[in-house]
This record gives structure tokens, sequence and C-alpha cells, in this order.
């Protein structure tokens, strides 16, 4: 029976891989993952040898028709980022939308994702939280920033390493230094690290200490 499984990965630490995702990974007939080699690599840990093919951003408005295809032929899929769970800042929306508008089956499984254990960890408010992802890199970005300012849930943002120092000083621009940040970087990994203080106190600590790896920003929303 056709289906699309949305498996996650392990973030860092690949005990984190369940046993229900290597065995769905074992027995789907294909795998789309975002990178073959990178996915290669876990594939080859866990002795999984089903054939895969490339899923990505750059592709995958190009690849949804013949997959679909595919499951409505009989055969079952399984879609993987190069970590954590897909779809989220990743690949798989649009499979997803697709599926469902052919009413295809999908499944996805829980597992690992970045943001629930720095949000977790953060020691900020997680009964309500919203979830950023990747700020917009130029167009966008202020009137985003401009709209955040007054948002009272606890914020998440992914960030890359290189343009974390200019996020912070956005966020004291537009947020104020005292609004309390907790940084976490390479979750689950052998360096794993969260900083938290206030935006000022954050900022200081990565200007003095450029940082490496993946970055989950925790921002504390505007007090009531």
């Amino acid at each position: 029976m056709s289906k699309l499984y949305l498996v996650p990965t392990p973030i860092g630490n690949l005990e984190d891989m369940t046993f229900r995702a290597v065995r769905v990974l074992k027995e789907v007939d294909l795998i789309l993952a975002e990178d073959t080699r990178t996915s290669g690599k876990l594939m080859k840990h866990f002795e999984i040898s089903t054939p895969m093919q490339s899923h990505h951003m750059h592709n995958e408005h190009k690849t949804v028709d013949r997959i679909i295809e595919r499951l409505q032929s009989g055969e079952t899929i399984a879609l993987i980022s190069d970590a954590g769970t897909p779809a989220i800042s990743d690949p798989g929306f649009l499979l997803t939308r697709a599926c469902v508008k052919y009413d295809i089956e999908v499944d996805c499984l829980p597992g690992a994702t970045a943001f629930v254990p720095a949000l977790v960890n953060s020691g900020l408010p997680n009964d309500k939280f919203v979830f950023e992802g990747f700020l917009p890199v130029k167009k966008g970005r202020q009137t985003r920033l401009k709209l955040l300012a007054e948002e009272t849930r606890t914020m998440i943002f992914y960030e890359s390493p290189h343009k974390l120092v200019k996020t912070l000083e956005n966020f004291i621009a537009y947020f104020g230094e005292d609004r309390e940040v907790s940084v976490s970087r390479e979750l689950s990994k052998l360096h794993e690290e969260t900083i938290r203080g206030n935006a000022k106190e954050v900022l200081e600590h990565f200007k003095n200490k450029p940082p490496k790896g993946e970055i989950v920003i925790i921002l504390e929303g505007k007090k009531k």
C-alpha cells in the first residue's frame, strides 16, 4: 500500500535514531534524501541498503510529480533531511501537500528536531511559543523584526554561526538589550553548549568567542 513516511534523523548523536526509523528506512522502496552523500554515512552506519534519490530545496518543485506517480503506483517512500525532522526548515512541505491533495497516506514519525531541546533547556516560558526558523537575510528582515517586537510568546530562530553576532545586534536594536536570550549550539554533539543571559551579555560572549556549529536561538517575548 502506497505511503509517504517522513522520517526524522539524528541532529548529531546517532543514538537518537529510533528503532522504528531504522525499520521503516529498511522496508520502504525508496528513500528521498536532502543530500545523498550525507545520508549515505547514516545508511552505512545502520546497514540500510534501500535505494536513495536526492530531494532538496533546489529540485523539489521538479521532482514532486514523479514521486507522486511512484506513490500512486503502490510504492512506499521515505523522506529524510540531513538532520532532524523533514519540513522543519527543510524540504518536505511541498511533497506532503501533494500527497494530501491526492489522498496518499502520510505518516510522520516522531523523532529528533533541534528546536525542542533548545526551547526546553532555555529556561524561558515554553507553554506558548512561535517558531520563526531562519529570518530573511535582506529583503523583509526589518519588517519581520518590527512585527516580532510586539510578540509576547517565546520565539525560536535558526541561525548560521557567521550570522549570529549580527542577528543578536538586530535583537538589541529592535527588542532592547535586556531581552532574555538562550543560544544553543551543537545540540546532542560532543561540544554541545547553551549560553543564557540578556541580549547584551550573550552578544558580548559570542563577540569574544565566535561560535561554530548549528545554532538555535530562543528569545523571550515582550513582557505584557
